[in-house]
């Protein structure tokens, strides 16, 4: 996976990803997938750069790169929900809240891609380019950086469009 990203601090909450009054959006609909998409990190502070593309209603970004503790706050689904449907194919983050963490995964939304010790990359801003490589667990920035990232068994769940996917495809169900 390569592609732009978007570059956040420590503990970026679910009500930054997406505040509570969307929380009402059914994200099982089309319209709903569709309004959440346009709405991914509506709560970010003021002044903070665009995220959605106002052409598109979708992310103007196709990675997510943060410090420790991304998707702390509430359990809510719909911020994961918010994320995939706006185009982001993945977090990258120092750490994540578990039950944010449990939600990529379970969902299939997108996949949370943790870095190992150390701040790699560190240096990248917005609008950056790296490239993930699932299959090396590794991500590679556009200035040559290199960081690792073990996904493991995560990239399949993922891909088959989450857990109970995963579980149909393997014969687990």
């Amino acid at each position: 996976m390569r592609g732009k990203v978007y570059v956040l601090g420590d503990n970026i909450d679910t009500d930054q990803i997406l505040t509570a009054e969307y929380l009402k959006v059914n994200p099982a609909s089309p319209e709903g997938r569709a309004e959440l998409a346009s709405l991914a990190m509506c709560g970010l502070p003021e002044g903070s750069a665009p995220f959605i593309d106002p052409q598109t209603n979708r992310a103007g970004y196709d990675f997510i790169v943060a410090g420790k503790n991304f998707g702390c706050g509430s359990s809510r689904e719909h911020a994961v929900v918010a994320l995939g449907a706006s185009g982001v194919k993945a977090v990258v983050a120092h750490s994540f809240a578990r039950i944010f963490f449990r939600n990529c995964v379970s969902t299939g939304q997108l996949m949370p891609v943790s870095l190992q010790a150390g701040r790699d990359v560190e240096g990248l801003k917005t609008g950056d380019t790296i490239e993930i490589d699932l299959a090396a667990c590794r991500i590679v920035t556009d200035k040559g950086v290199v960081a690792t990232a073990p996904i493991g068994e995560l990239a399949n769940i993922v891909a088959a469009g989450g857990l109970f996917a995963y579980a149909r495809q393997t014969g687990k169900v």
